[in-house]
């Protein structure tokens, strides 16, 4: 039985993050250790970075996500070690793991096997505390609402019109919804309310979005906590919030420089999920790594339908982000799954069932290729068990389709394994970024932007909401946030809003159950069919096989 992913980072030779940042041409005096193996680097340092001319932007993206795995983030970590056997000054970004899915159901979000950014054991669990300051800046700013109301309400705010929710970094779906203020009238006054995972909070989709401190905290006081009874929106300026919650987040806004196995440096920092946010670690790291290296990778979550086009719509378009290409990975498992291959039968060679799957990544290209404009190869993270007549099946399919494909082994080889792919990218990147198209105009309502993203992104025939909702989304219009973009919540697992139509499902419609204003993170929420802003735990949570021994040594994560 081979390693498991913890086991093969705990046997990695670290080197201090002083020499990573050294390689980085970073002084010593702007490193600010956590340990020996994790830093973050310096606010003032970063903004001296702004004269510097920037490095080529890939954006890793993927297929579907399915129970087989696609390997986004391991990807990022091989191509990053491969561009670097090659010679390349290069650099990763990725997204801090949330404690939800490492003790859930998904494990961590390190990478895997030999493509790895350590130390893995802190990265998915407290590395450098992050979103306890966020979920602490959430927090405070729920309490000071229910302190004013307490303390007599001099704004005005309607009890019932508090849309502003409480943060926990673990899935609880007991916390979905709740009543507050009960007890008597020391407690404050009764009324419903909820919690939703740190990384669905828009603290934490400013945080990611903030371009330095002062960003930072007009962003956080922008947020619309309440209405007022004649429905006069009240802010988290208004409440005097927006200092304090700076202050909870100074700290946590410099990125965290740790290492991959090989030692490529990387930027792990913010962490918002792409089926309830917008995917996409921090601008702050993202734009200084492309300052310090000549190619930097940085992954958007889940498929190409979600973070990666929330990485163009939102991040791109509001920050000037621009991407060279894409990387869109894909397994032979996954394309079997979504050709209807059970998951226990997925090591059995199955080429008619992968052949039906490529539906699936066929789609996912033409929304990075003909709605982003953005050129694009195909990595196939590459798995022992994958037979040659799949793979040879799959590269007739990219052929067919006119996307070169490389066939990647970093997961068992490190590195070494993705040097194809690295000749691919570099071979693929036009000499200047790329100016990408939206997937709509911003001048757009926002009903016809939600429209444009079902039909031309999730292959949707129409959109529907109930009244209420409509009126909902026409009262945000006229209130002047009709200039905003879109962050849909949606499944992952399927183009449609049900998590069991796989493949590229055409024709259907697409709910908008609930739609929610993020003021400060400067978009409009609309979540979609089922999609929970709280997740909860599966019937055995990861959390049962993670231990400790007498030593330390964590066992079981990942």
């Amino acid at each position: 039985m081979g390693l498991s992913n913890i086991e093969i980072a705990q046997a990695a030779q670290l080197r201090p993050i002083g020499e990573i940042a050294e390689g980085l041409g970073i002084p010593p005096d702007a490193v600010i250790p956590y340990g020996t193996t994790k830093a973050k680097i310096a606010l003032p340092y970063l903004r001296t970075l702004a004269a510097r001319s920037q490095g080529r932007l890939i954006l890793m993206t993927g297929t579907s996500p399915t129970p087989a795995g696609e390997g986004k983030s391991t990807t990022v970590v091989g191509l990053g070690d491969a561009l670097t056997r090659l010679g390349e000054k290069a650099m990763i970004c990725l997204r801090e793991p949330a404690q939800g899915p490492v003790f859930g159901m998904k494990g961590g979000a390190c990478g895997g096997g030999y493509a790895q950014v350590v130390p893995m054991e802190d990265i998915n669990l407290h590395f450098t505390g992050d979103f306890a300051a966020i979920a602490a800046a959430a927090n405070l700013l729920a309490a000071l609402v229910d302190n004013h109301i307490h303390h007599g309400n001099p704004l005005g705010i309607d009890v019932r019109r508090i849309t502003w929710r409480r943060a926990l970094d673990v899935n609880d779906r007991a916390l979905r919804d709740i009543v507050v203020g009960l007890g008597g009238p020391g407690n404050g006054y009764p009324r419903e309310s909820g919690f939703d995972i740190v990384v669905a909070s828009e603290v934490m989709a400013i945080f990611c979005l903030a371009t330095s401190l002062d960003d930072l905290k007009q962003r956080l006081g922008d947020i619309v906590v309440a209405q007022t009874r004649d429905r006069t929106p009240v802010r988290a300026r208004d409440l005097d919030a927006h200092g304090a919650m700076t202050a909870l987040l100074r700290d946590a806004l410099a990125p965290n420089l740790v290492q991959t196995m090989e030692h490529t440096p990387a930027f792990v920092h913010g962490g918002p999920f792409a089926n309830i946010a917008h995917g996409c670690n921090s601008y702050l790291a993202t734009s200084s790594a492309l300052r310090l290296a000549d190619y930097v990778i940085t992954e958007a979550g889940f498929g190409a339908d979600l973070g990666g086009e929330k990485f163009v719509d939102i991040l791109c378009r509001t920050t000037g982000l621009r991407p060279s290409m894409a990387v869109v990975v894909v397994t032979v498992r996954s394309l079997k799954y979504q050709g209807g291959v059970d998951v226990a039968d997925l090591p059995r060679e199955d080429v008619a069932a992968l052949e039906r799957g490529v539906v699936n990544l066929e789609r996912h290209l033409h929304i990075v290729r003909d709605v982003l404009s953005l050129p694009a190869v195909v990595a196939v993270n590459h798995r022992a068990e994958d037979s040659e007549s799949e793979v040879a099946a799959l590269r007739a399919a990219c052929d067919r389709l006119g996307v070169r494909m490389s066939v990647a082994t970093h997961f068992a080889d490190g590195g070494a394994g993705a040097e194809d792919l690295a000749r691919a990218v570099i071979d693929a990147c036009p000499p200047e970024p790329v100016e990408p198209t939206y997937t709509y105009p911003l001048e757009a309502t926002l009903w016809d932007k939600m429209t444009a993203l079902a039909t031309r992104v999730y292959g949707a025939a129409d959109i529907t909401a109930d009244a209420a909702v409509r009126a909902q989304i026409q009262r945000l219009q006229d209130d002047g946030y009709g200039d905003l973009p879109v962050c849909v919540a949606k499944t992952q697992y399927s183009f449609s809003t049900d998590p069991t139509a796989l493949g590229a499902p055409e024709g259907h419609t697409v709910n908008v159950r609930e739609v929610r204003l993020a003021a400060g993170a400067r978009f409009i929420v609309m979540i979609c069919g089922n999609m929970m802003t709280m997740p909860g735990l599966p019937a055995r949570p990861a959390a049962a096989s993670i231990d400790v021994d007498a030593d330390g040594r964590i066992t079981g994560l990942f």
